[in-house]
Order: structure tokens, then C-alpha cells, then sequence
């Protein structure tokens, strides 16, 4: 499945945090009914099925009629992945768009993070020592970082080739692997003179 590009309208259909959350449990968990999903996140049927309607008419979620049956509509995600550039929005209604967006994975990000984090003393010692919080910060230039951020990314895409995320039960040696690019221009600390 390739990754889906979301213009502006699909951009902010999908700054939701329910949404967001639904899509997911469907990339992770594979495909499900509004009732499991709506169990999963402690809401009504009637809400996720909401939620996944407005999912599948921005093409983030389609129907998965294989499953389903007169009763039970089940629903899977469209790709397993969502890619968002800012190179590709070129209009302030774009731009807010994408920054709510991104205000939005951020949050998420930062409690699947600490999450992680708290469940760090209990893993076992193979576990912990693939556990890795890691930041520097160096002096460049925008064409130096972007140049950096590209060779993240191509890592990323080169790991995703050769362990494509696949929906649905893992092997019992196997748990799901958190890998994070985070690149962004840190505040500046003024010199020491500078105070």
C-alpha cells in the first residue's frame, strides 16, 4: 500500500483526535466494526461509526466487504501510512491545516512516548536495550537540514521495505517497533556574554 497524501480537506478531517486514534488501531490492529472500535476507545457504536464514515469519505479507511456481512460492516485502513509535507501546502489555509495536524501527532506521539517510557522498567533486559531516547542538537544551515532530515527519511523508508507493517496478531517473539524522526530548529540559547 503506498502512503496516502492528504490535501487540505482530508488534512483536517483527519486532525481529530479520535480519528486519528481509530486510523491507528486499524493500521495496527487490522481491520475491525464500529463496535470493536468503539469498545477499544471506551465510546458509543453510533460515534465510531461517525468517526469511520468520515474516515472513508476523506480515503483513510475503506469498507472491508470481504469481512463484513448484513449485520457487521467492518472497516480497514486504506494505507499504512500517511505522508505530510509542508512543501506541499502553499496557501495559508493549507498551512494551518498542516500545523494542526501536526500540533495533533505530536501529542499523540509524546504519550505513546511516555507510555513507553513508564513501561520501560518492567521490559526485559532484550527489550530495554532496544529502548532508545537519543537528541543532539548541531549548528546548520535549512540545506544542511534538509539534507539531514532526507537521509532520516530514506532510513525510515528502507526499514519499512524490510519490515513492512502488516495488520494484525504478531508472532510471539515479535512486539511492534516504535521508530521516531523528530527534526525541528531548536530555540536559540543566547551566548553567556549575552545575559
Amino acid at each position: 500500500m503506498d502512503p496516502v497524501t492528504p490535501d487540505v480537506t482530508q488534512l483536517r478531517a483527519l486532525t481529530h483526535p479520535v480519528r486519528m486514534r481509530i486510523l491507528g488501531l486499524l493500521r495496527t490492529l487490522g481491520p475491525a466494526t464500529a463496535s470493536q472500535v468503539a469498545r477499544r476507545l471506551g465510546l458509543n457504536s453510533g460515534a465510531t461509526s461517525y468517526h469511520l464514515r468520515q474516515l472513508a469519505e476523506h480515503g483513510f479507511v475503506e469498507e472491508a466487504s470481504d469481512l463484513g456481512n448484513n449485520r457487521d460492516r467492518w472497516w480497514r485502513a486504506s494505507a499504512m501510512t500517511t505522508s505530510v509535507r509542508d512543501d506541499d501546502v502553499t496557501t495559508d489555509d493549507g498551512r494551518d491545516a498542516t500545523d494542526a495536524f501536526h500540533q495533533l501527532a505530536v501529542t499523540q506521539l509524546a504519550s505513546r512516548m511516555q507510555g513507553a517510557a513508564v513501561r520501560r522498567g518492567g521490559e526485559s533486559e532484550e527489550w530495554r536495550a532496544v529502548t532508545s531516547i537519543s537528541d543532539l542538537q548541531v549548528p546548520v544551515t535549512a540545506e544542511q537540514a534538509a539534507q539531514i532530515l532526507t537521509r532520516f527519511e530514506d532510513l525510515m523508508w528502507e526499514v519499512l521495505a524490510e519490515h513492512p507493517p502488516t495488520p494484525g496478531e504478531l508472532a510471539d517473539d515479535q512486539r511492534r517497533y516504535a521508530v521516531v524522526i523528530s527534526s525541528f530548529p531548536a530555540d536559540d540559547e543566547p551566548g553567556w556574554e549575552s545575559r
